[in-house]
């Protein structure tokens, strides 16, 4: 399994995994490859941008520092992905933008999806098309 990592995730992944479920430990310590999307590089430099997170160094090179690890890959983020997400159901589905994409990413590819994020794994299990690991 090659799991796509939500950015909570990734960071409390490379945290050290305390923050994770056993389930989301399990699947990323298991799994040959993690993908990370670019889109959660975006979300981590507009958030320690604001003060929520704190980075061990800047930006550009904290990122390096992850794809360093020979399991992290990147998932990329194509023009069809981009505009399923637009299509997703504005009723059912959150309206944060990143969460849009991640999503979308995760079922172009056809890969799990490591979340804790409930409005995503509602959504999930309703459509059925992306398998939520938490």
């Amino acid at each position: 399994m090659t799991p796509l990592l939500d950015t909570h995730a990734l960071l409390w992944w490379l945290s050290g995994g305390s923050r994770l479920s056993v389930a989301a430990a399990t699947a990323i310590d298991t799994a040959e490859r993690v993908l990370i999307s670019p889109i959660s590089c975006w979300e981590i430099g507009m958030l320690a941008r604001v003060g929520r997170i704190q980075l061990d160094r800047p930006i550009a090179s904290w990122i390096a520092r992850v794809f360093e690890d020979r399991r992290s890959g990147v998932a990329h983020l194509s023009p069809e992905a981009a505009g399923w997400a637009g299509a997703l159901d504005d009723d059912r589905f959150p309206g944060d933008p990143a969460d849009r994409l991640i999503y979308a990413t995760a079922l172009e590819h056809r890969i799990p999806l490591i979340t804790k994020d409930g409005r995503l794994r509602d959504y999930a299990a309703a459509a059925g098309d992306v398998h939520v690991v938490w």
